[in-house]
């Protein structure tokens, strides 16, 4: 039982600190929750952020146990690889969408069920407007002006919310993840903007004597060529990544800020729920079901790196190196690495 105490603690003193060292401030916390503290809607009952921290005092769910322990293995590869915290910019709070309703921050990450998070916000922020996240459609859910972001606040604004507002991601075994990236933006003929954006690049700079017609349109990128982009040192020096091929602690730096529940992929109904559960909107919203027919799976990552040459396995899997670590995942079987 004390020791649980203890860990409640650090965790929240933890946050606090980051937040307060990352984002400096002329007001103090007492200023800022007297000018700010009727910002989160639902303020008359407990937050998520105190559902969740106080119930970790009794026994706790197999459910409860699997979360504390993400954050927990989260928090030591944190402390064992990195050696200096930078300082956030607003750039890097882009992907964090705010729900002042619930006190809620989502930091969405591309091929990991965030069109269906983003409806699900949608929903919570909506103040009824929409009711079924499956009725909004896909493309809306990425409209900008549907869905507030930390970055749009004032400083004050940002710490408030970081300090008191139940944080959570969903992440996903990285190559898994990449190979979904491809399937989506490179193997659609719809996806003509990527097509022109990038495929038309890595054609340019990784096909040897390409067609003047595949120069043009960029639409038969094969996996190994964007393999070899990803990889390529001026990939990076000319641009950041793209979000849906970015590794996750680049999008929502969790060695930075400290998240309260780490959901995942692979467990993702279950991890849903839990989320809507700790801001009692369980039984109000349902997360939707992924479709079993368009999903990457495991076996089909392995197709895709079937013949990848194991020199380019092992720097690719360099390059996701820190996804693995922080969130638990294992070494593919399929890459010729160990």
């Amino acid at each position: 039982m004390r020791k649980s105490k203890v860990m409640v603690l650090a965790g929240c003193l933890g946050s606090f600190i980051l937040v307060i060292f990352y984002f400096q401030n002329t007001l103090s916390p007492a200023a800022e929750e007297r000018i700010l503290g009727n910002i989160w809607h639902g303020k008359s009952r407990r937050s998520p952020l105190q559902v969740l921290y106080d119930s970790e005092q009794f026994e706790q769910s197999t459910v409860q146990m699997t979360h504390q322990r993400r954050r927990e293995l989260l928090d030591s590869v944190c402390k064992m690889y990195t050696r200096k915290r930078r300082i956030l910019t607003p750039d890097d709070l882009k992907h964090l969408i705010v729900d002042d309703t619930h006190g809620l921050l989502y930091c969405y990450v591309p091929k990991v069920a965030c069109t269906n998070w983003k409806r699900v916000m949608m929903v919570l922020t909506g103040q009824g407007k929409y009711r079924d996240p499956l009725q909004i459609p896909a493309h809306e859910a990425h409209i900008p002006a549907n869905l507030r972001t930390l970055s749009e606040f004032s400083t004050p604004e940002i710490n408030y919310r970081l300090r008191n507002y139940l944080k959570f991601v969903f992440v996903r075994e990285p190559l898994e993840r990449l190979v979904s990236a491809y399937r989506n933006k490179f193997t659609r003929q719809y996806n003509t903007a990527f097509h022109k954006r990038y495929g038309t690049k890595i054609i340019k700079r990784h096909r040897r004597n390409p067609t003047l017609k595949a120069l043009e349109n960029g639409n038969d990128v094969k996996f190994e060529e964007f393999l070899y982009y990803l990889v390529d040192p001026r990939t990076q020096r000319e641009e950041p990544f793209n979000e849906h091929w970015e590794r996750v602690h680049s999008l929502c730096h969790p060695c930075i800020i400290h998240y309260d529940v780490i959901g995942k992929y692979e467990t993702l109904a279950e991890d849903a729920n839990y989320v809507l559960q700790l801001i009692g909107a369980q039984g109000t919203v349902k997360f939707p079901s992924s479709s079993k027919t368009t999903i990457t799976t495991d076996d089909m990552a392995a197709e895709f790196f079937e013949n990848v040459n194991v020199f380019y396995q092992k720097r690719l899997f360099n390059l996701y190196k820190m996804d693995f670590l922080l969130f638990n995942y294992s070494i593919p079987s399929y890459l010729h690495i160990h």
